[in-house]
């Protein structure tokens, strides 16, 4: 492929970081295969002319992410979960060890990239970088999965306002239900997904540990633009609202992502 000159910055596809802008790259004008000038040799070929997958955004809201057909979970979130299922439920303080951050953006962007038809992720070796890849694509939403009109203050209302639990429990379900189709679906998945690892005594992450894991990346904060106070503040809200929303009965959960499907999405 011949050289060219960058104008928007684009990850490359045989190491990952970023061609930036101005700096000499290498195309394919058949694959559309994107590498820095230095890369080149280590490009895989011959290379197979073929139709490019719809591409996902670096950054939309979930709905961008989701199939068109329920349950409407992005195949980036099942796969991670999946994968995590297969073989991370023995590891200790899964989604509280990091996994490596350059690997991490890598994995992130190849599946962006490859939108509705990701690579496998059996060749991550660290599973904590697959729990990494995952956290980063929620929390590199424009908008927080617990999301719609005042839902994240809806949500703090029925964890702290109702003192009656069963009273709480029904404020809550009601409150999820209204969620956007794929916000909802996508919360249900994930929730029995931290179930199974919450029971797991290997991973040794209860229900208050993934709360603080989670309780940030999920739930949104209470007004548009924070300040650091407020961040402070909406934290310890944040995580007592994704633990209320993984003490309901996982049968609640399965109505919107299947009972026979559970966490086995199709890819």
């Amino acid at each position: 492929a011949p050289a060219l000159q960058i104008i928007r910055p684009e990850p490359c596809a045989a190491c990952g970081s970023r061609v930036r802008f101005g700096k000499a790259a290498c195309k394919c004008c058949r694959c559309q295969l994107l590498v820095h000038a230095k890369c080149r040799e280590q490009c895989p070929g011959p290379c197979v002319p073929r139709l490019r997958q719809r591409a996902w955004p670096q950054q939309g809201v979930l709905a961008d992410f989701a199939p068109p057909v329920p349950p409407l979970v992005p195949a980036l979130v099942a796969q991670c979960v999946t994968e995590v299922e297969t073989r991370g439920l023995a590891e200790t303080g899964l989604y509280r060890v990091p996994g490596a951050e350059q690997l991490v953006r890598e994995w992130k962007q190849r599946l962006l990239r490859a939108g509705d038809a990701p690579p496998g992720l059996g060749a991550v070796t660290d599973v904590h970088v697959v729990c990494g890849v995952l956290k980063d694509f929620l929390r590199g939403l424009k908008e927080p999965l617990v999301t719609g009109c005042s839902s994240p203050n809806r949500l703090r209302g029925a964890t702290t306002d109702i003192p009656d639990e069963a009273a709480c429990n029904t404020a809550l379900c009601h409150v999820v239900t209204k969620l956007p189709p794929a916000n909802r679906d996508t919360l249900a998945f994930l929730m029995l997904h931290l179930l199974r690892v919450s029971r797991s005594p290997h991973c040794k992450m209860d229900v208050l540990n993934l709360s603080r894991v989670f309780g940030p990346t999920l739930v949104g904060h209470s007004c548009a633009n924070p300040t650091p106070l407020a961040i402070m503040e909406d934290t310890p809200r944040q995580c007592k609202v994704v633990a209320r929303l993984l003490s309901l009965p996982p049968d609640f959960w399965r109505r919107f992502v299947g009972t026979e499907q559970e966490n086995r999405v199709p890819l």
